[in-house]
């Protein structure tokens, strides 16, 4: 009968050290995760653009619609038959809108066409990946002035926007060279704390920026990707 007694109260006090030996060992463990850093790598490159969009207006004014309209189809065949002749493709040319403005309509106008009543700006867009091809193009643009044409961006703040398109390319090796950036920061660290490296605790990938080199280049871009890691420490 007394043994009958002490069976329950012996399974109950190893239930109990077994289960403050694990309650114990949790902790341990908790504590063990809660050591970790938290760093950053970086990648970057430098590249050339390989799209380049250069929206443009080109202007006429006059007092006469039939002899504007005239006017505006002789001089959007100039400037058409410029591009090809620079060497562009049909292809990288599009003829947009052609817009007219009637200064007698607008009641704010202050005379702003000089004695013109009407204002034509007609749109074209080149699209190209031959950065070179555009540039001489722009270059040799000036020659137009002589034959009465005036061309303008349509943007003035950025007559030319230069694109890179081969971002995706970038990535893998970008990612990898990020993450051993990071992995380089931590060991670092974990030498300076006598740790050890553990295995990647959080990974957090940045997103990919794409920002031209400085306002003088824009066709020079700096493609930048940060990855945040948090690293398991040990020892």
């Amino acid at each position: 009968m007394k043994n009958n007694k002490l069976l329950p109260a012996f399974l109950l006090a190893a239930g109990l050290i077994i289960g403050g030996y694990f309650i114990g060992n949790m902790h341990k463990t908790g504590k063990e995760y809660d050591r970790y850093v938290q760093v950053k790598g970086l990648s970057e490159r430098e590249v050339k653009a390989d799209l380049a969009v250069w929206p443009i207006n080109a202007v006429l004014t006059g007092n006469d619609l039939k002899t504007l309209k005239n006017s505006i189809e002789n001089q959007n065949d100039l400037v058409y038959k410029f591009f090809l002749d620079q060497g562009f493709s049909e292809e990288e040319l599009t003829r947009g809108m052609v817009n007219i403005t009637d200064a007698r309509s607008n009641l704010y106008n202050n005379n702003q066409y000089a004695g013109f009543r009407y204002l034509s700006k007609s749109e074209f867009t080149v699209r190209t990946n031959d950065i070179k091809k555009l540039q001489n193009a722009l270059s040799e643009s000036l020659n137009l002035m002589s034959k009465g044409i005036v061309l303008g961006s349509k943007n003035e703040w950025r007559p030319i926007e230069y694109i890179f398109t081969g971002l995706n390319e970038l990535k893998p090796s970008m990612i990898e060279e990020a993450t051993t950036n990071a992995r380089q920061v931590a060991e670092k660290f974990a030498r300076d704390s006598d740790s050890e490296v553990g295995p990647i605790r959080v990974a957090r990938q940045g997103q990919f920026s794409i920002n031209d080199r400085d306002l003088n280049t824009p066709e020079i871009k700096i493609i930048r990707v940060v990855s945040t890691i948090d690293y398991q420490l040990v020892n």
